[in-house]
C-alpha cells in the first residue's frame, strides 16, 4: 500500500536481440520488446501505456539511450 514494486533487473541477448517499440498505426497502442536482429521477429515484453511504463521497461533491462520505434 504504502511501498513501489521493487523492480526486477533482466537480461537480453544483446548480440542477438534489440530494443523496440511496436506501434500501431491504427490506435497508437505501443507494445515494448526485442526484435532479433538476424531474423526480424518480434518478442513482445510488455504494453505501454504512459511514461511510467516506459521508464519501467528501460529500468528493468538497463537499456541506455533512445528505443526506435517500428510500426
Amino acid at each position: 500500500m504504502f511501498f513501489k514494486k521493487k523492480i526486477v533487473k533482466k537480461t537480453y541477448d544483446k548480440e542477438s536481440q534489440k530494443p523496440v517499440i511496436k506501434a500501431s498505426i491504427c490506435n497508437g497502442e505501443q507494445v515494448a520488446g526485442f526484435r532479433n536482429i538476424h531474423t526480424g521477429a518480434f518478442e513482445e515484453v510488455m504494453l505501454i501505456k504512459n511514461s511510467d511504463d516506459y521508464e519501467r521497461f528501460v529500468q528493468m533491462y538497463g537499456i541506455e539511450g533512445k528505443i526506435e520505434k517500428i510500426y
